[in-house]
């Protein structure tokens, strides 16, 4: 048999998801070892209508009580710590057929309970947002991060960890910054040592934030979860905003919730694309 046939992730079943245009490729590994890296996981985006914002691979769980351990690809092949749309996606997956309403995932910023609210929307909490400049993390000591002024903007960012490191820029008027532009300049910012997700952030009520996004390691995207609460974090310690919002991107709206515990709770709607299986031939030379 050719080798190409042989590599674990041939023929391997996945799911094709969007949270609000964020789009979503769920791979399920558990109980197998193999390990991914950037070349299989571009390689797998590489597959028909497969290209992916995150890709979220599930893993035999860790921690008990959780129903699986999800490594999180973006489609550079870096990995990310958390995604709120996707672990939303993912919770469609593990409680569809179900009678469970929740399910609890672990990743790499720790574990997420996620909730059933109807039939295609979910609730996620993402944990605790993170203020100090070692958690976000920064390369050097910053005082005030919720004020840092870059040579790339004129106004300052408000640097906050939710899942992911994340810089929120508060202005007028979303259209008047090229954020394709300006977002990978910022996200390879000397100041990120593991990079950053850019956002755009307009208040149009206390209750109403617009964002745009430049995400770490997938570019421009339609929606993103960790940013939408990290906008909703930032504007309500700046007293911008109320600790409830809805968060418009240019794929739709989310709900982004800062409660009194300090847990972020972000909900919005999943869509289920199709399901199919990993061809082969996208992984021909490279090692099983």
């Amino acid at each position: 048999m050719n080798r190409r046939f042989m590599h674990p992730l041939a023929s391997r079943p996945v799911v094709k998801m969007n949270g609000l245009g964020n789009e979503i490729l769920i791979l399920d590994l558990r109980g197998i070892a193999h390990e991914l890296d950037a070349a299989a996981v571009k390689a797998v985006g590489r597959g028909e209508r497969l290209a992916f914002d995150q890709l979220m691979v599930l893993r035999t769980p860790h921690t008990a009580g959780t129903e699986a351990y999800v490594q999180i690809f973006n489609s550079d092949g870096s990995e990310a710590g958390a995604c709120g749309n996707g672990a939303r996606c993912v919770a469609f997956v593990l409680l569809e057929g179900t009678p469970r309403e929740i399910t609890k995932i672990e990743t790499a910023a720790g574990v997420l309970e996620c909730r059933r609210q109807a039939k295609a929307s979910f609730s996620v909490d993402m944990g605790k947002a993170r203020f100090f400049w070692r958690n976000i993390p920064l390369a050097k000591p910053v005082e005030d991060t919720g004020s840092i002024h870059f040579a790339e903007m004129p106004v300052p960012a408000a640097a906050i960890n939710v899942g992911n490191p994340h810089a929120v820029f508060f202005v007028d008027a979303l259209d008047a910054y090229d954020l394709a532009e300006i977002g990978p300049k910022l996200e390879h910012h000397p100041l990120f040592p593991e990079r950053a997700n850019i956002t755009l952030a307009h208040i149009a009520e206390r209750d109403h934030i617009v964002a745009r996004v430049w995400e770490r390691g997938a570019g421009l995207t339609r929606a993103c979860g960790s940013a939408a609460c990290a906008a909703l974090v930032a504007a309500a310690r700046k007293n911008l905003a109320a600790r409830v919002a809805t968060v418009s991107l240019p794929g739709g709206d989310l709900e982004v919730s800062w409660r009194e515990d300090a847990h972020v709770v972000l909900t919005g709607p999943v869509e289920l694309e199709f399901a199919t299986q990993l061809d082969p031939l996208l992984f021909e030379g490279q090692a099983a």
